[in-house]
């Protein structure tokens, strides 16, 4: 049978099951785990636009705010301050690394409630930091935390949704990640003329936490990780759980079985594997996809979202009001996205989305050239500063629909059983180390490049999306164990990969 343009064996075209209400809840619980993620992301630009906040930690920035023609640019300008937000990326990107063979060793779900347990202790700490050092200790746990749930969840989402909509499921990841931004954002707008406000926004964070924490405490653990880990009687009743109980599941589980014989027989260690010649496409795909996401440019924007908004000419108030205008845009793209995916395929999102982030990156740099100039000391009027939002609205929904679930999608699915886990660890911590990266350097390169730093970001995103036309092929489909079709009628990657008996 064909299937998005390749031939997949009649075994994998019959484990696509039905959507049932069992598969529907289980996929939702496991997506909340986003919740943390989208909520760190949104809360840490707000509180860093807080006075109280400021003058506590960084008494510098309200030192620089207050003199007379300042560079709008370079207000927020402190290696410090991006320190508070930065490191929860590097934390990230060390406990991605152990993920993997945590999540093989543990389970999926483990590794979700485990994560969840970091974050909210890290949570705590940041409600309650009395100095810079409970600031960042706070950042680093809830880095670990992310770290694993972003691992997790997206393999768990993948293993556990029907092939034919596996791509809307996926997306629940993000679309969970876009309600805590969300939610963040409101949050910072109702506390941010408190003395106290930016106390409760991070100690906040401990409600997604528990809410994804404790959802993940009550679902089962994949087919996969099960029979991974020679828990089958188990993998079947989570099998006839999420499929339904009048789907056959003997062929689906005896594939599994064999997958994962094949995984043990080979006894070779999982990150040397993902780097023989076969695995080329995976591997580059793994390092490709999170890298782009990054340099799209949209979680720096979305960190810094109330304080790009004050510096371009809002004040503190109609900043924040922006930002959280600027994640509901995101949130309901997300769900366009979900619709689609799974009929359109993931390259025509991945193209259209580009181009949308492109010539907006482009438009944005335009009026700020324009208005502001290179001294940055005019603000721009209120105007141009409705163009700028509207502009990032754009963007954001551009990123929405394509670059943003996608991209926790195309690295769950593209790899087999055996190194599964390792690929998706790989994948996180790239994204977390271009994370890390950029969010450390955007107030400077904001600062230096002024306009400039919208035309970086989009230079960036017409390489990947020339990338994406002619070096990711379409996955939309294929049962997981039937990947290998893609790879093997691609006209670049089919001379890496093994042809399949």
């Amino acid at each position: 049978m064909a299937v998005g343009g390749f031939a997949v064996d009649g075994l994998g075209s019959g484990f696509n099951g039905k959507i049932t209400v069992s598969v529907v809840i289980t996929c939702i619980v496991a997506a909340s785990s986003g919740l943390i993620f989208g909520y760190d992301i949104g809360i840490s630009g707000g509180v860093t636009t807080m006075v109280p906040f400021l003058r506590k930690f960084f008494p510098s920035v309200l030192r620089k705010a207050s003199e007379a023609k300042t560079n709008m640019y370079c207000v927020y300008d402190s290696q410090l301050l991006t320190s508070f937000t930065s490191s929860l990326y590097i934390a990230g990107l060390a406990a991605s690394l152990v993920a993997g063979r945590l999540a093989a060793v543990i389970g999926r779900k483990n590794t979700m409630v485990l994560g969840g347990s970091t974050f909210l202790a890290g949570a705590a700490i940041n409600g309650g930091a009395a100095n810079i050092s409970m600031l960042i200790l706070g950042r680093i746990l809830l880095g670990f935390g992310v770290g694993f749930t972003n691992q997790a969840t997206p393999v768990y989402l993948s293993e556990v949704a029907p092939s034919k909509w596996r791509g809307a499921f996926n997306t629940g990841f993000q679309f969970f990640i876009g309600v805590g931004v969300v939610a963040a954002n409101c949050i910072n707008y109702g506390t941010a003329k408190h003395s106290w406000g930016w106390r409760l926004s991070l100690g906040l964070a401990i409600v997604p936490a528990a809410i994804m924490t404790t959802g993940a405490l009550l679902i089962s653990d994949t087919p996969s990780s099960l029979v991974e880990r020679g828990k089958l009687t188990q993998a079947k009743q989570s099998l006839v759980k999420v499929r339904g109980k009048d789907t056959e599941v003997e062929a689906e589980l005896a594939d599994l079985i064999k997958s994962s014989e094949v995984a043990k027989a080979a006894r070779k260690e999982p990150f040397m594997t993902i780097f023989e010649r076969q695995y080329r496409p995976h591997l580059v795909m793994s390092i490709a996809i999170p890298f782009f996401q990054q340099v799209t440019g949209i979680n720096i924007i979305a960190f810094y979202a109330p304080v790009l908004f004050q510096s371009v000419g809002f004040g503190s108030s109609s900043a924040l009001i922006a930002a959280i205008i600027l994640g509901l845009v995101n949130l309901c793209s997300i769900l366009v996205s979900t619709f689609v995916v799974d009929r359109y395929g993931r390259r025509f999102l991945f193209l259209i989305g580009g181009i949308q982030m492109f010539l907006c990156q482009v438009a944005v740099a335009s009026v700020l050239g324009a208005t502001a100039g290179e001294s940055g000391t005019k603000h721009l009027s209120k105007g141009h500063s409705i163009i700028v939002l509207v502009l990032m609205c754009m963007y954001a929904a551009g990123f929405g629909w394509s670059w943003g679930p996608l991209s926790w999608l195309i690295p769950s699915e593209i790899f087999p059983m055996k190194i599964r886990p390792t690929g998706q660890s790989i994948s996180v911590a790239v994204n977390f180390g271009t994370t890390f990266v950029l969010s450390q350097t955007f107030l400077t390169m904001l600062c230096h490049f002024k306009y400039g730093t919208f035309l970086f970001y989009a230079g960036w995103i017409a390489i990947m999306t020339f990338f994406v036309a002619f070096f990711l092929p379409e996955t939309k489909g294929i049962p997981l164990d039937s990947m290998y079709a893609v790879w093997e009628r691609h006209w670049f990657w089919r001379r890496f990969v093994q042809v399949q008996p």
